[in-house]
């Protein structure tokens, strides 16, 4: 067993130590590892390289987390008040200003050892109870009304911690405050003063007394405060103030705005450029002159003020179009329904799309419009008041009928022009430039030039006018004779719409002849009888047939000469439409006047006319004076065109007139095509695009001729082939709501649309229709919504 022993015991050494040569290969090769050994070391230097990671990664949002907690400390210590909770009495932070929370009846305390007063709470949430705005006052001096004068605003908090969370009273905290200044004196008056007013050298502060919350509808989030105050004036009470934001966000109070009313409004929250945002509006109109601010609410890359409020001003146009800022140049001298209208024009031409601020400005504009109009539909107990709200609002020609209705009518408005401080005046040049040669704004320009700078300034600048024709020119001259008292001079021009046909003899005694009329023809003229459909007395149009035309016993005559407008113009133009369309015009002369029953003509002597060859196809020969009508052409367009602009009225129209065609019996009655097939048939008809209603709407004009009418019966079977050579074009007027307001199509065949006209003082167009055997002028009705 020894012997076992000794002979084991070097075998296992042998076996547990390493070779002499291993030892030698790892002394010559450090970096070979042995085996198992190498794993155990990998995962070792794997862990020492991510808890390195782990340690640099939790240093780096510790550091942030400090450095945002610092920040927050310096700008506003309530927003890091959980620290509290986890810190031990003395390492609290100190909160509100440095300032421990206090009780309502500790602030009022405080506030009286400072003489200043604890104003009335508004809550800036629901609950008043956790969280308000304080109105601090202090008494003025020397004071007999409004004695309390506004000097700060302060923000508190309920303490929600639990050592003044368990007291029987509420505590708060002093979130922020801001000191309050009254508005500047000059900045509240100075605008509106008159210009004999001397300003002042030195402008004070006035006070602002009351404050108060809006409340509904108002941007968010925030809370926004009107701070205000009233000086009475002579011309009445001036309102001011300030507006105030409180962000709570940032939980600062902001001061975003100083305004300023003449007639007392105080501003309001309104939608006015149509989205979702409402802007705020002061009101500083002065009398029948609008004028109202208009404010957006706007970001701003401000940490403590991210909004303000940026006015909407015409200044500078938003688009380089040429009318665009015509438009803008006229809204800016207080044309604004002028400017308005022409906006909506071009906003139409661009397919209903505008920049967003170019839309800020059209809704600005459309606001004062508004204001306008509603004015100028009053009805005025004064001349003067009637005729300044309808010249602010761009009615020329209502605004004359006003002057020419009576001496007394025009020596009130004389009054009137003499003491402009240049707001008509502006208006008037404004309209010219863009127009030079309408009549009625040359009238009122010549009228104000007239009675500011003498009736020779007005006739000079008249006179050289390249474009005045003799009738417009003796028209204003006649007006400026009124500003004398000389109502001789200013006839009414004659202004006559009348069918014309030939007679071959005339009784002398059968006619109202004027006293220095002849009736007697020179060579070359013939005598043709003119019934009169329409006139106007120099107040108002009158058409046929005509009931209310008491003539005296005596002088009948005169009365005529005078009503018709005829003494000192008696010239009428006969229109005669040839074979081949062209129009030919006669001078004639109105020599005298019959009244029978309820019809009024007129004798007139002219060279002879061309004779009507076709009585199917030709218009009847039209009389008309000079200054009775002015023809208004639309530009025409397609029906394929006008789809592009609105798609859902052209379907409409479509179905529309495809309907009254065949009520007409003019196409076989049936189901009516599908749009698709309509449009491939009707889609290259012109229409004309115009207001006739006054409503600023535009109506839908369609004229057919007799040749697009045959085209749509070449594919239906049954149908009689029609003579076009016989018939003429004729006329569908479909209103905004495509309604169809006129027709030719009436199966008689007896009425026709000849043209379109702006007759003399009138706002609306008025329709110039021929029937079987004569010519009406029809305008719109409001009242019983149809052409009369």
């Amino acid at each position: 067993m020894a012997n076992r022993s000794r002979k084991l015991t070097p075998k296992a050494s042998k076996q547990n130590k390493p070779r002499a040569g291993a030892m030698k290969r790892v002394a010559k090769n450090p970096q070979k590892k042995l085996k198992g050994g190498s794993w155990l070391s990998s995962m070792l230097a794997m862990s020492t390289t991510g808890c390195a990671y782990a340690i640099l990664l939790i240093s780096a949002s510790l550091i942030m987390a400090f450095a945002w907690i610092s920040v927050l400390f310096i700008f506003n210590p309530d927003r890091v008040s959980w620290l509290n909770k986890i810190l031990p009495a003395w390492a609290q932070i100190p909160l509100g200003k440095h300032e421990r929370p206090k009780t309502l009846k500790q602030i009022q305390l405080d506030l009286s050892k400072k003489n200043q007063i604890f104003g009335e709470p508004l809550p800036l949430n629901q609950n008043t109870e956790t969280s308000f705005l304080l109105p601090v006052f202090q008494q003025r001096a020397n004071c007999q009304s409004d004695c309390k004068e506004l000097v700060e605003l302060r923000v508190y908090e309920l303490s929600v911690e639990l050592e003044f969370k368990s007291q029987s009273e509420n505590y708060y905290y002093l979130v922020t405050q801001l000191p309050v200044t009254g508005s500047e004196e000059s900045f509240v008056t100075s605008p509106w003063l008159d210009e004999t007013s001397e300003p002042q050298d030195i402008s004070i502060p006035l006070p602002l007394t009351q404050v108060q919350r809006f409340e509904g509808g108002t941007p968010s989030p925030g809370v926004w405060f009107n701070l205000r105050g009233q000086r009475q004036q002579e011309t009445g009470a001036f309102a001011y103030g300030q507006i105030v934001y409180y962000n709570p966000e940032r939980r600062n109070l902001l001061q975003m705005l100083s305004w300023a009313s003449p007639n007392g409004q105080l501003p309001k929250w309104q939608q006015v450029t149509g989205d979702s945002t409402k802007e705020l509006v002061v009101d500083q109109t002065v009398g029948l002159e609008p004028h109202l601010q208009v404010y957006q609410v706007k970001s701003l890359k401000l940490f403590l003020k991210p909004i303000q409020l940026e006015a909407i001003t015409l200044k500078s146009p938003v688009l380089k179009d040429y009318g665009y800022q015509n438009a803008l140049s006229i809204a800016r001298s207080g044309l604004w329904t002028p400017a308005f209208e022409w906006l909506k024009f071009i906003k139409k031409q661009r397919k209903g799309i505008l920049p967003e601020a170019a839309q800020a400005q059209m809704d600005l504009i459309r606001l004062h419009s508004q204001l306008t109009q509603t004015q100028a539909q009053k009805i005025w107990a004064s001349p003067s008041q009637e005729v300044l709200a309808d010249l602010i609002d761009g009615r020329w020609g209502k605004a004359l009928q006003v002057f020419e209705a009576s001496p007394h009518n025009s020596q009130e408005i004389a009054t009137l022009l003499k003491a402009d401080k240049k707001r008509l005046w502006n208006r008037t040049a404004a309209a010219l430039r863009v127009n030079p040669n309408r009549r009625e704004v040359q009238a009122w320009f010549a009228l104000i030039l007239a009675v500011q700078q003498g009736e020779g300034h007005a006739n000079s600048w008249l006179k050289a006018q390249p474009k005045i024709t003799k009738e417009n020119l003796d028209y204003i001259q006649g007006l400026l004779a009124r500003l004398n008292g000389e109502i001789t001079k200013s006839q009414i021009s004659s202004q006559i719409v009348g069918t014309v046909q030939p007679i071959t003899q005339v009784t002398s005694s059968e006619w109202l002849a004027n006293s220095t009329a002849d009736l007697k023809l020179t060579d070359n003229q013939v005598w043709y009888q003119v019934e009169v459909s329409a006139f106007n007395d120099g107040k108002r149009w009158l058409n046929y047939p005509f009931e209310n035309l008491n003539p005296p016993k005596t002088d009948a005559a005169k009365f005529f000469w005078k009503t018709l407008g005829i003494t000192s113009d008696s010239e009428i133009q006969i229109v005669v439409w040839l074979p081949n369309g062209e129009q030919k015009i006669s001078i004639a002369a109105i020599k005298a006047v019959q009244l029978r029953g309820k019809v009024l003509r007129l004798l007139a002597a002219s060279p002879k006319i061309p004779e009507n060859q076709n009585d199917v196809l030709q218009p009847k020969p039209l009389a008309l004076t000079n200054a009775a009508l002015e023809w208004v052409q639309p530009s025409p367009i397609t029906l394929r065109e006008l789809y592009q602009q609105n798609p859902q009225g052209v379907k409409v129209i479509l179905s529309s007139v495809w309907q009254s065609l065949q009520e007409s019996g003019e196409i076989l009655a049936g189901a009516i095509p599908t749009f698709e097939e309509m449009q491939e048939k009707l889609g290259d008809w012109p229409v004309q695009v115009i207001d006739l209603t006054n409503n600023a709407q535009p109506e839908i004009i369609l004229t057919i001729s007799p040749e697009a009418i045959a085209s749509l019966n070449q594919s239906k079977p049954g149908m009689p082939a029609e003579n076009t050579e016989q018939r003429r074009d004729r006329t569908i007027i479909l209103s905004d709501s495509n309604e169809v307001i006129y027709t030719d199509f009436t199966g008689n065949d007896l009425q026709r649309l000849s043209a379109i006209a702006k007759l003399s003082g009138m706002q609306s167009l008025a329709l110039l229709v021929e029937n079987a055997h004569n010519y009406s002028l029809k305008r719109w009705s409001d009242k019983n919504q149809r052409f009369e």
